[in-house]
């Protein structure tokens, strides 16, 4: 094992201190030739790993779940979730938690293999995972992390060697996920629903002293952590609105305590503003479209408010009085995040009633004239009207206008507004097309060229460089709306 503690592999344990409930022990199942294909080097060194060794064939035996390194105790999570509307039990059906790495600075995060096989939780399926899911949501999780939007990351993406038959034979892999914890709102379901209420007590508990310490001696810590997650999802779905990001599958198990963006299987981002949009094949009804997405946060909290409740109060009604309360502030605080980022993304830096009308107005104009959510943005950020698909009509005209007025009520000057504007609104995301034709590149050539260049551009969003114009180009007109599907 010595090899292994030298590519810097720190690991602690303490989610598998939790009552066995949680949990099942679960070691990756190994694979034939597993060969490296993607090491985020940055996010290596940050972690405390040396990156040339993780290069070698032990770090690429760690990753395809060949070899455990020293520390490690795989597991397989145990979690419920509300699955469109409808509670099912869950787990890591194809997923293995490695253990915590804590890092040079003490900072500790979750270290999961993703596709390595097949677990307790597996429910009849292989386990296993495709090149171009992995690679797809190494992609999202890092260019969302490049935007600013707190996220679970990727560190690498192996292939196995071996095929896995889906539609078609496909090639396997394997990807090796980051994250603050892989608490759920549905891992608290779970507990409530099979466990006792001292079971739940000491997840709330864990989950306190991991994400939230300043909370730790709360006479009501329990309602003070509901509070504290509300806080946290009602930030995080504001700037997925802000960026025009469309989860696709908002189902409580996918929905982090720590306020993590998590799950990149049907996600996407959207081209031109319409808030009706989805992307995800199998949400007929559009349950978790671009506009939904703030009410869908709401009702999945209140779900995690119902698993709380023997936590809050003995007496029922009054704990249900309680949870109420809190999470009627979810809209208000969502409202407020939503609001302010919009006015940055305007340049607007002060605050008048009649700003919110301006914002309204915009994305109503921008809705009828089918314009790209990020591109206007852009355009306004360049001060280049004439670059938008509203260009020439008159109530686009008008609104210029008066937005231009109202840049001069506020003490700051005109180049400071596009500054600011600059600083929140990307000049390229990673658009739907352009992850197609990497993915097509790696998985159908073995060609990752694609992928590095798209990587590249999409590491600094906001630098407004020469080479990112080209990967601002919307796709090619096409028959039908983009689908996505949830990666397996």
């Amino acid at each position: 094992m010595t090899q292994y503690r030298e590519i810097g592999w720190n690991f602690d344990n303490s989610y598998s201190c939790l009552p066995e409930l949680f949990f099942e022990s679960s070691e990756a199942t190994p694979v034939r030739s597993p060969e490296l294909v993607v090491l985020n080097k940055s996010l290596a060194k940050s972690l405390g790993l040396d990156v040339k060794k993780l290069q070698s064939e032990e770090g690429i035996e760690v990753f395809a779940g060949n070899q455990i390194s020293e520390g490690a105790l795989p597991i397989a999570q145990a979690y419920a979730g509300h699955q469109f509307g409808n509670l099912t039990m869950l787990g890591d059906g194809r997923a293995v938690l490695l253990g915590e790495q804590i890092t040079p600075l003490g900072e500790r995060f979750d270290i999961q293999l993703k596709g390595s096989g097949r677990t307790p939780f597996s429910r009849g399926g292989d386990g296993r995972a495709t090149l171009g899911p992995m690679l797809r949501e190494y992609i999202i999780s890092e260019s969302m992390h490049a935007l600013g939007v707190p996220t679970n990351r990727s560190l690498s993406v192996v292939t196995t060697g071996e095929s896995v038959i889906r539609e078609t034979e496909l090639p396997g892999a394997i990807l090796t996920r980051v994250a603050a914890s892989h608490l759920r709102i549905g891992t608290f379901e779970y507990a409530a629903n099979r466990g006792t209420v001292e079971d739940l007590r000491i997840l709330a508990d864990y989950a306190i002293q991991r994400h939230f310490p300043d909370i730790e001696d709360n006479e009501d810590r329990y309602l003070s952590l509901f509070q504290e997650v509300v806080k946290r999802q009602a930030a995080l779905i504001a700037k997925w609105q802000l960026v025009g990001f469309i989860h696709g599958v908002m189902n409580t198990d996918n929905m982090t305590i720590s306020g993590e963006t998590i799950d990149y299987g049907p996600c996407a981002f959207m081209d031109e503003y319409n808030p009706m949009t989805v992307f995800s094949s199998i949400d007929v009804q559009g349950r978790y479209a671009y506009q939904n997405q703030p009410p869908i946060g709401q009702w999945n909290l209140a779900r995690f408010a119902e698993a709380l409740l023997p936590l809050f109060h003995e007496d029922q009604d009054h704990a249900v009085k309680l949870a109420e309360e809190a999470l009627f502030k979810f809209e208000e605080l969502y409202h407020n995040h939503w609001l302010e980022g919009m006015r940055e993304k305007l340049g607007i830096q002060n605050e008048e009633e009649q700003d919110e009308a301006l914002i309204e107005d915009i994305l109503r104009i921008m809705k009828k004239h089918r314009a790209d959510f990020t591109n206007t943005f852009r355009a306004l950020t360049l001060d280049k009207p004439e670059e938008t698909a509203m260009n020439g009509a008159t109530d686009f005209t008008h609104w210029y206008e008066q937005w231009q007025e109202r840049l001069t009520r506020q003490e700051q000057s005109k180049p400071s507004a596009y500054q600011l504007m600059k600083n929140v609104n990307p000049a390229v995301i990673p658009r739907n097309h352009r992850v197609e034709e990497a993915l097509e590149a790696a998985v159908e050539k073995a060609d990752y060229s694609v992928m590095e260049r798209l990587m590249d551009v999409l590491s600094n969003p906001y630098a407004y460089s020469p080479e990112q114009k080209e990967y601002s180009k919307l796709p090619e007109p096409s028959n039908g709306p983009y689908r996505t599907f949830c990666g397996t």
